[in-house]
C-alpha cells in the first residue's frame, strides 16, 4: 500500500510538527507514506471567495500530483471535504477531468478516518491515559465528511477522557473567508466555543484551522487553553 501524504496549507505552515506525527503514526503501523514535492493549495480558499478558474486550475494540479497512489491522506478535514465533496463539481461537463476527480475523491482521507475505515485501526496504545479532553467536530469533518465517532473512538481507546461540552458540534466561527468578511460573528461564535469550554487539559480537533481560530482568539482574551491537533494527540497515543 502506497500512501501519499497531503500536508495541506495551514498543517505546513502553522502545525508542521502535527503533519510530522500524522507520517510518523502511519509509517509506525507499516504504511508506505511518500510526499510528493509538486503538491500545493487543494483550492478551498479560491473555491469559497468565489474564483472557481483559479480554484479549478488547482485542482487540476491537484490530481496530477497525486496520481497513481493507492490512497491520499491528509490532516485535515477542511481539505478532506474540498477533494471529496467539492472539487468534482468544478469539473461538471468535463467528463475526462471530472472522472479524474472522483477518483481522486475516492481515494482521499482524513487522517482518522482513514486509520479506522481503512487500515481497521480501533486501538493506537494506551499514551493518553488520564488526560481530559474537549473534542471540536468542525463542520467540514462532521457535517461533510460524517467523520464523528472515528476520531473520538480512538483517543477514547486510548485513555483520554472526552469531557462533555455542549458547544463541541457548533461551528468555532472560522470558516475561511468567512471570518475575513463577518469579524464580529467569527468573533462571538469563538467566545462561545470558549466561554462554554470545560475544565480540560487539551482542545483538540481534526482540523487545524479550527484551533488556529480558537487557540488564536483565546490567547488574544488571556486565556489558558492548551490547543493540540488530533494527528498529534494520535501519535502520542502511539508513540506513549
Amino acid at each position: 500500500m502506497r500512501v501519499a501524504f497531503f500536508v495541506t496549507c495551514l498543517a505546513d505552515q502553522f502545525f508542521a510538527e502535527a503533519a510530522a506525527d500524522a507520517v510518523r503514526l502511519l509509517r509506525s503501523l507499516d504504511i508506505e507514506v511518500v510526499f510528493p514535492r509538486g503538491q500545493t493549495c487543494c483550492g478551498q480558499p479560491a473555491y469559497n471567495a468565489g474564483h472557481w478558474d483559479a480554484a479549478r486550475k488547482m485542482a487540476l494540479h491537484t490530481q496530477q500530483v497525486f496520481e497513481g497512489y493507492d490512497y491520499v491522506v491528509l490532516p485535515s478535514g477542511s481539505c478532506t471535504t474540498m477533494v471529496r465533496a467539492y472539487t468534482p463539481g468544478l469539473f461538471a461537463g468535463d467528463k475526462p477531468h471530472y472522472t479524474a476527480a472522483l477518483d481522486l475523491a475516492e481515494r482521499t482521507y482524513e487522517l482518522s478516518e482513514f486509520l479506522v475505515k481503512v487500515l481497521n485501526v480501533e486501538d493506537l496504545g494506551d499514551g493518553l491515559r488520564g488526560l481530559k479532553v474537549a473534542y471540536h467536530h468542525g463542520c467540514h469533518v462532521s457535517r461533510e465528511l460524517g467523520i464523528k465517532s472515528e476520531p473520538v473512538g480512538l483517543l477514547e481507546a486510548a485513555g483520554a477522557e472526552i469531557v462533555p461540552w455542549q458547544a463541541d458540534n457548533e461551528c468555532c466561527g472560522f470558516g475561511g473567508v468567512f471570518s475575513v468578511k463577518n469579524v464580529p460573528v467569527s468573533l462571538a461564535m469563538a467566545d462561545h466555543k470558549l466561554d462554554t469550554l470545560p475544565e480540560v487539559d487539551v482542545l483538540t480537533s481534526a482540523d487545524g484551522a479550527c484551533l488556529m481560530h480558537m487557540g488564536g482568539h483565546a490567547k488574544k482574551r488571556g486565556l489558558d487553553i492548551k490547543v493540540r491537533h488530533l494527528a498529534s494527540l494520535l501519535w502520542e497515543a502511539r508513540n506513549g
